[in-house]
């Protein structure tokens, strides 16, 4: 097979693994700058231009889109779905996990657990929106922020209410989230390949920091999650329409729930806690489930 990695820098770990893997089962994989990428928007023959070539004979795409350049990036995934190649994760299926909102409504549709979640803009009223979320403490985030930046913890209602007005002065969308104490800083990253969950390690973040991204400074061990909990990142994943993710969970009094699903999950921090050799299960992913112009979104919304 000939596939595409869409991602802007080839050198990092997970992107080093997964050419790797698709080399070691004799696959031909190459990296390509989704940002340097231009579209050539036509009736009958979509292309993609890259490097002063045409971008053709690939079998799949394997898309690594950064946060940032979601609208950009998207686009060029769904160019390749309109040249009829497989795509393992389908650009409506990325952006629906990328707005964080969206993915949380649809989260709560398919009845999955989930934190009390209150949404806002305007902040004139934040000692209502504490309430709504349960009371302080509470977890206030930027609804564009990412891998833990823009999330606060209101440990106090006036401590809550001050960080929520804060927000609102730069005029922008904040979630408001109850704050499971029982969690204790922990949370579970499960990897989803398939309808299968390969991999999954338990993330606790430094010493003081509620927050256990990995980015942050956390550690990470293997874990042996619960068939509750295997069955809602399954769940949570198909939700999003998302054949390769990461689904990060809480551990609360009333069972697990979702904080957010990961269209590009990092794989250096699960490959080394756990030994699973996550690239390789994605290439093999890829090998028995492309077909040209299949697509496999399972989501809606």
């Amino acid at each position: 097979m000939k596939i595409a990695l869409l991602c802007r820098s080839p050198h990092l770990y997970s992107h080093q693994r997964i050419m790797e893997a698709a080399k070691a089962r004799g696959h031909e994989i190459d990296a390509i700058d989704h940002l340097r990428c231009t579209i050539d928007i036509a009736s009958h023959r979509p292309k993609i231009h890259y490097q002063g070539r045409v971008l053709s004979g690939y079998d799949a795409v394997i898309p690594r889109i950064g946060a940032s350049v979601t609208f950009f990036g998207t686009a060029v995934v769904r160019q390749f779905e309109m040249m009829r190649v497989y795509c393992v994760n389908e650009s409506v299926a990325i952006a629906r996990s990328r707005d964080k909102l969206r993915s949380l409504q649809l989260l709560s549709r398919k009845g999955i657990g989930l934190p009390i979640t209150v949404f806002a803009h305007k902040t004139s009223n934040a000692e209502d929106i504490v309430k709504l979320a349960g009371g302080a403490p509470v977890v206030i985030k930027l609804l564009e922020g990412t891998q833990g930046i823009g999330v606060v913890l209101g440990e106090t209602p006036k401590a809550a209410e001050s960080i929520i007005q804060a927000f609102g002065g730069v005029n922008t969308n904040i979630l408001v989230q109850e704050y499971i104490e029982e969690a204790n800083g922990e949370d579970i990253r499960c990897l989803v390949v398939g309808d299968k969950v390969v991999a999954s390690m338990m993330r606790r973040g430094r010493e003081g920091d509620f927050r256990s991204n990995l980015h942050r400074g956390g550690s990470a061990t293997a874990i042996k999650i619960t068939p509750q909990e295997r069955a809602t990142a399954i769940s949570a994943a198909k939700a999003m329409g998302l054949n390769v993710c990461g689904v990060d969970m809480l551990r609360s009094n009333h069972g697990p729930v979702v904080m957010e699903v990961n269209s590009s999950p990092g794989l250096e921090g699960v490959e080394q806690a756990t030994g699973v050799d996550v690239a390789g299960k994605i290439i093999q992913f890829v090998e028995k489930n492309w077909e040209p112009g299949k697509t496999r979104t399972k989501g809606k919304g």
